[in-house]
Parts: C-alpha cells; sequence; structure tokens
C-alpha cells in the first residue's frame, strides 16, 4: 500500500544555535517523511529589529548539517501560508508560546484551507536564544 509523503516545515533564525532548536528540529523529524527548514535572512532579521550574530549562509549552513533536515529554504517573509502552500507542507512546526495568540489561530484557519496542520512543540525548558544572549553580556562584562 502506497502512503503520502508528509512535507514538514518549520522556520527560524537559528542564530546561537542551541539544544531547544535541535530538540525542535528532532521532534519534527520524527512526524514527517521530509523536513523542510526555512532559515531567517540578515535582511528580514534586521527588519525584525534584532541582529543575527552569525551570518546568514553560516547559519543555513549549520541548519543543513542537521542529520534531521532534508532541506534548507531561505525565509524572506513571515509568510508562513504562502511557505507552505509553495512546499506543499503537510505539517508546519512552532513551538508552543505561539499557541492560542491571535495571530497564530488565524494560521491556523488560513493553512487548514490547504490541509494544513500545526504542531506546537514545547520550548525547551531553561533555554533561549535571548537567554544565551543575556549570559555572554554578563559574561563579557557588557
Amino acid at each position: 500500500m502506497n502512503r503520502k509523503m508528509v512535507i514538514g516545515y518549520t522556520s527560524g533564525v537559528y542564530d546561537l544555535f542551541h539544544i531547544g532548536h535541535l530538540n525542535l528540529l528532532k521532534n519534527a523529524k520524527g512526524m514527517c517523511d521530509k523536513l523542510i527548514v526555512g532559515v531567517t535572512v540578515d535582511e528580514l532579521v534586521t527588519y525584525k529589529g534584532k541582529h543575527s550574530v552569525i551570518p546568514y549562509e553560516d547559519r543555513a549552513e549549520i541548519v543543513r548539517n542537521i542529520k534531521w533536515v532534508d532541506a534548507v529554504v531561505p525565509q524572506y517573509d513571515m509568510d508562513k501560508v504562502e511557505m507552505c502552500k509553495k512546499l506543499k507542507a503537510d505539517v508546519l512546526f512552532v513551538g508552543d508560546d505561539w499557541y492560542g495568540s491571535d495571530k497564530w489561530k488565524k494560521y491556523e484557519e488560513d493553512l487548514s484551507k490547504f490541509g494544513t496542520e500545526i504542531i506546537y512543540f514545547p520550548y525547551t525548558k531553561g533555554i533561549s536564544s535571548t537567554k544565551i544572549t543575556k549570559a555572554l553580556k554578563a559574561v563579557r562584562g557588557e
């Protein structure tokens, strides 16, 4: 019996790559046949009011070489619906800090029209890029 290949998608900046990122990618791959990861381009990181420490090409190369990742694509904007449609993603994986927000309720509604499901993963306790950045600043005396 032939079964449809399940395509999963997730995205992020992946700056200061940490165990939480790895957990999300590993868990996502466990729920799909092909995992495609969008890595935010430097211009979009700046647009979001932040600055990446590691340039896009390096971040994409790091993510591309994680054994659970099948493909990396640049993320030029925040439009999850268009990207999922373009990639024919069956599942969109995201951290549960977005669960229940108006923005993600709308994504759920819009994506369901195309048969894409959102799966929310719990954040890895005690770790985030923000906490790493604060710790580095403290260590450096900034």
